[in-house]
């Protein structure tokens, strides 16, 4: 039974292919596939390496790890790859990470593919993640995101023409109190001005205003966009928790 489902879905797999531009339908399954396939711009035979500025990163996060434990240090490096790559991974990167941390290459495109932070295919300069974790979903995070798509005139994972924008779904990204939110992985500057912004309390309106500000070159303020909200706490100041909490009467805390 389980092997002529197997069968079936592979089929399927196979018929967008043909069917597809072979961008076009790695695209369409960049977060359902878990192998790789050869394009002119992502190939193992592309060379690939580490800026000079970026080598010196490269040891200083080696240096966070016993050496008989480089591979310890996969996430990072794949992070700071995807940084001076623009913001996605390419086959030849995680080649390249696999040799510094002398493991086999297929144990880093184990990370690469489980955790959805890599990107595999291009993104925009501004590559914006709506939160679809069901707090946001329930504040509407789906008209936020619809919002985005409508406004760019693209598909979700697709890159607008100019290159700059791009828009992804996200898991709980920890703020369901500020719920619904964005993120904005700004990749504009490379590796040396990465940014990984929260835009929290947002609404479709505000999101496309925090597009234009981004497309006139502004940073715009991150955190919560309700003004009437300080961080995380209600509209209109606190009502509780107004003084420093008292100490447990069980324990003396500065003896600690």
């Amino acid at each position: 039974m389980l092997g002529r489902l197997a069968a079936k879905r592979l089929q399927e797999i196979r018929h967008v292919f043909r069917q597809s531009p072979p961008q076009q339908a790695a695209r369409s399954f960049s977060t359902a596939l878990n192998y790789h396939l050869d394009t002119p711009d992502n190939n193992p035979d592309r060379p690939w390496e580490f800026s000079d500025k970026n080598r010196e990163k490269v040891k200083e996060i080696l240096s966070h790890y016993p050496s008989n434990y480089k591979q310890s240090a996969v996430i990072p490096l794949l992070d700071l790859a995807q940084q001076q790559h623009g913001g996605w991974l390419p086959v030849s990167a995680m080649n390249a990470v696999a040799k510094i941390v002398e493991v086999a290459p297929i144990r880093v495109y184990e990370v690469a593919t489980f955790y959805s932070m890599f990107n595999r295919t291009k993104v925009g300069k501004y590559h914006l993640l709506v939160c679809g974790t069901t707090p946001c979903m329930i504040r509407g995070s789906r008209d936020i995101e619809a919002a985005l798509l409508i406004h760019l005139g693209v598909k979700r994972n697709e890159v607008t023409k100019d290159g700059l924008f791009s828009v992804g779904e996200m898991e709980c990204m920890g703020c369901c109190v500020n719920a619904p939110m964005i993120t904005v992985a700004d990749y504009s500057n490379g590796s040396e001005g990465y940014t990984y912004n929260y835009y929290e309390d947002v609404t479709p309106q505000k999101v496309v205003e925090i597009v234009e500000a981004l497309r006139r070159g502004e940073k715009p303020p991150h955190g919560t966009q309700n003004p009437k909200r300080i961080m995380s706490g209600p509209e209109g100041g606190n009502t509780t928790l107004l003084t420093d909490p008292k100490p447990p009467p069980c324990r003396d805390l500065d003896a600690c």
